[in-house]
């Protein structure tokens, strides 16, 4: 084979490789991200974190992530709560409003050390909530699995309603009808179980963002 030969065999294989790594640059590069994107934004909400905005227009939290609203100690509490984050600091059973907090305690079903959280946190949400220790429900004092979940069970609620309608100022049927509202069935009707969105319930009940103006309605 002459050097002319093998010269435009060089050639043919290089203009080959250049043309598939072309096409695979637009494909993987550019088409394949540019509708990934593009489907994404079919839900805006939910491509940018699903935003939960309060009676002002500001964004007060996710209606992704469950972060417990906190008031000043001796003052009226007239929010939902929902379940403890999952891991426990600086001895706290609650880590109360504490998003760094959510990871897992690593804590199995004999560990003593997580019966004992389990039973401060029942008694603490008894007082709270003014009711027997028998009648705070399991999801009430064990941390969720993802830590952050902005999900609570409707007993859970149904146990915060006649505190949230005292403080308040409203009838309990009205709170019962603001949870109902916020009450997200089993998915595809038979999966999971019925769950109360807490930081939506919350922001219906007047929760609000700190230090955020009110956004005008011309923008």
């Amino acid at each position: 084979m002459g050097f002319g030969s093998f010269f435009a065999g060089v050639m043919r294989q290089t203009r080959a490789g250049l043309l598939m790594l072309g096409a695979l640059t637009v494909i993987v590069g550019v088409a394949y991200p540019a509708a990934v994107w593009a489907i994404g934004r079919l839900d805006r909400a939910s491509a940018e974190g699903s935003p939960l905005t309060d009676a002002n227009g500001c964004v007060v939290g996710s209606r992704l992530i469950g972060v417990d609203p906190q008031v000043s100690p001796g003052e009226p509490d007239p929010f939902f709560h929902p379940r403890v984050v999952g891991s426990v600091v600086d001895g706290d059973a609650f880590t109360p409003g504490d998003p760094a907090a959510a990871l897992p305690s690593n804590q199995g079903p004999s560990s003593e050390i997580l019966a004992g959280f389990v039973e401060a946190r029942r008694a603490a949400i008894a007082v709270r909530e003014n009711v027997d220790p028998g009648a705070v429900p399991v999801d009430a004092v064990t941390g969720s699995g993802s830590g952050i979940d902005p999900h609570i069970s409707p007993a859970y609620a149904a146990v915060q309603v006649p505190r949230v309608a005292r403080v308040a100022g409203l009838p309990e049927e009205r709170i019962r009808e603001l949870v109902a509202a916020h009450t997200d069935g089993r998915q595809l009707g038979f999966l999971g179980a019925e769950r109360v969105n807490v930081p939506e319930l919350n922001v219906a009940l007047g929760l609000t963002a700190p230090d955020c103006q009110e956004v005008s309605s011309d923008g």
